[in-house]
């Protein structure tokens, strides 16, 4: 095993059992090709290379990108940054996404895998707060601006917790699989859905106040004019954003844009 770099927030799991579980969630088949971030020292790797017909790995760690290519001479192996490169570019028209992600990147890692051209599928290793904020639904405690953001292009689910003994360094937290399967009619528009983000950010940002008070805030308008936007999508004035499903956050940024909102 090689050792783990902090500054890259690597930490190794290595239990095949554990890998190939995440492998088969991932479900690619010989006619698939899948891109993996971030392989490390590759036990991932292996089970995704018996299974998918076309395999594609961005490491980081450029001294972990020779044993790769000398490991999986079948597979690509690039050397970058994953959040810079064009995953598409990379792996073609239809592709699957894995990877064991480093903590410190997830959230713009999972940004990065919704944006269009969206996978068929990912499936991702990350910390277990951050799968249960994802997953969340209204009115949970972890429900925010993550799970509506997700939510509404993506269908999520928390697979199963990995605890923190198998991974070598050992995390602090627990991790847990998420699997995102991208909606073949997303909520929102790829074209609506920076704005989207702004509208769903902001009014979390005012967690605390109902509704009517925070959408106040957040577009400039009268209260009469809010409170009419909200009866519009059927949402409470009083209800706070943590009550509300990501179906009325997307009509209600309808609401907004065509009453000229415009995002800042």
């Amino acid at each position: 095993m090689p050792h783990a770099k902090r500054r890259l927030g690597q930490h190794f799991l290595s239990d095949p059992r554990l890998l190939g579980r995440i492998a088969d969630a991932l479900a690619a088949g010989p006619a698939d090709t899948v891109l993996e971030i971030g392989p490390g020292p590759g036990g991932l790797t292996a089970a995704l290379a018996e299974r998918a017909g076309r395999l594609v790995a961005i490491e980081k760690d450029r001294d972990l990108v020779p044993a790769l290519r000398a490991r999986y001479p079948s597979a690509t192996i690039v050397e970058g940054d994953a959040l810079e490169l064009d995953w598409a570019a990379l792996a073609g028209p239809r592709f699957f996404v894995t990877g064991n992600i480093p903590y410190n990147i997830t959230s713009p890692l999972i940004d990065k895998a919704l944006d269009p051209p969206r996978p068929e599928r990912i499936v991702f290793l990350v910390q277990k707060e951050v799968a249960d904020r994802v997953v969340a639904r209204a009115g949970d405690e972890d429900y925010g601006a993550l799970s509506v953001g997700v939510q509404s292009v993506a269908h999520a689910e928390r697979l199963f917790t990995i605890g923190a003994g198998a991974f070598q360094p050992r995390p602090k937290v627990d991790s847990a699989v998420l699997r995102l399967t991208p909606l073949a009619e997303p909520l929102v528009s790829p074209e609506q859905q920076w704005s989207f983000r702004r509208m769903v950010v902001g009014l979390f940002g005012f967690r605390r106040k109902q509704l009517a008070r925070g959408l106040r805030e957040l577009t400039g308008w009268e209260p009469a004019r809010v409170v009419e936007a909200l009866v519009a999508v059927d949402v409470s004035a009083t209800a706070r954003p943590e009550v509300v499903p990501p179906v009325r956050f997307a009509a209600l940024h309808t609401v907004l844009v065509d009453g000229g909102w415009t995002a800042r």
